[in-house]
């Protein structure tokens, strides 16, 4: 995002439209408004915004209306029933700090939209018109790694514990927010670095309580508080969906850290999740679920709607030889072949997502990645796709 537009005006298209599913209950009328796309925070390809989409509409959500609070609870996801033999408990199976090692540890429920394999997923019929959208022949891009320009980048995220004290939080929009107070320490690492102008996302695991806090532009206070554009909090029990229309930390209203990419699964052999990447033009609609939220104003149907779906075709059909390429690269595609990759935000085309390490071997993934075009990706079929606001009343509200 370019430093001389506000932060926030990224994310968030009023205009959320909603999947077509009628099982959500009616939802009171709250203020959101079109904004504008802007890139990742490592991101330094600038040309791909799109100045289309650049509505400067005020929002008119109440900043301090903390009275909205949480999740779409209409789609648990997962039985909560209490397991009479829990096992080792989530402190326990992974380490506290900042990007700490979390050991190859799976989140939300297996059967979440994240974690569903969709190697026999039937093929959107216009697969070919939205991949060359995103650009047919544009190659991968690792958007985290070891060494930008001497230190690990990425989207960092922090384990805390019933330790962390909760601290308050201002939003700037607050009616699509989950309100606070959020277990965020005063040291916690923001996308980008403390001095970043572009996404600040803050991502805190709360081990004990089985929550992500999200956050985005995110901005310590003195008095120990933060400041922040937007932020959701996820159960890691339940399917992680927003209600109709509403953003989250990211564009899309998805949570963000299970599309990241992270060296302890690939140190673990496996990443068993989607992988969460952008796009620089999007399409003012979404896939629900996952998604809840556009943020473009273009209704193109040849353009990407968020939550969109894809997955990398086969080995024979990649014309690749793969064996040459690194352990790391090999896992990454083996993830984009049985989980796929899911649209979040508006960004550089094809740029995937991860959590920053000093173990990743960037000049392996630039030079391999790059490899793997646009082209050998197809889009699944989009059950679900929302263009407008028939899922009543065509406007935010937290339950």
């Amino acid at each position: 995002m370019k430093a001389s537009r506000p932060v926030f005006f990224r994310r968030f298209s009023i205009a959320a439209t909603l999947v077509g599913f009628a099982a959500i209950t009616a939802l009171a009328t709250t203020g959101c408004d079109d904004r504008s796309p802007a890139n990742n925070a490592n991101n330094s390809n600038n040309a791909n915004n799109d100045p289309a989409d650049a509505a400067n509409l005020s929002d008119t959500s109440d900043p301090n209306d903390t009275s909205n609070p949480g999740q779409d609870t209409s789609n648990p996801g997962q039985d909560t029933e209490t397991d009479p033999n829990p096992g080792p408990s989530l402190c326990d199976r992974i380490e506290l700090g900042p990007n700490s090692d979390l050991r190859g540890e799976r989140f939300f429920p297996d059967d979440s939209y994240w974690n569903q394999p969709v190697l026999d997923a039937e093929v959107d019929p216009n697969s070919d018109a939205i991949i060359a959208s995103i650009g047919a022949d544009t190659g991968l891009h690792a958007d985290f790694g070891c060494c930008w320009p001497d230190t690990p980048f990425g989207i960092p995220y922090v384990v805390v514990d019933s330790s962390t004290p909760q601290v308050p939080i201002q939003f700037d929009y607050a009616s699509e927010s989950d309100p606070g107070p959020y277990p965020i320490p005063p040291d916690a690492p923001i996308e980008g670095g403390p001095d970043a102008t572009g996404d600040r996302h803050i991502l805190a695991i709360d081990c004990a309580t089985e929550q992500i806090y999200e956050l985005f532009d995110a901005h310590p206070q003195t008095d120990g508080s933060w400041h922040a554009g937007s932020g959701a909090v996820w159960n890691l029990n339940q399917e992680p969906v927003r209600a109709p229309y509403c953003t989250s930390a990211d564009a899309a209203g998805l949570p963000i850290f299970p599309g990241l990419a992270r060296y302890d699964e690939v140190a673990a052999g496996e990443i068993r999740h989607a992988l969460r990447f952008t796009a620089a033009r999007t399409r003012r609609a979404f896939v629900r679920p996952p998604a809840s939220h556009w943020a473009s104003s273009h209704t193109d149907e040849n353009l990407p709607p968020m939550g969109m779906r894809v997955r990398l075709k086969a080995d024979a059909e990649l014309g690749i030889d793969l064996s040459t390429f690194s352990e790391q690269a090999r896992i990454l595609i083996r993830a984009m072949q049985t989980y796929g990759m899911i649209l979040a935000d508006n960004g550089s085309n094809w740029y995937v997502s991860g959590a920053p390490s000093e173990h990743w071997n960037d000049s392996a993934l630039s030079r391999e990645l790059r490899q793997i075009k646009g082209h050998h990706f197809e889009v699944l079929k989009m059950d679900g796709l929302v263009t407008d606001y028939s899922l009543a009343p065509g406007s935010c509200q937290l339950p």
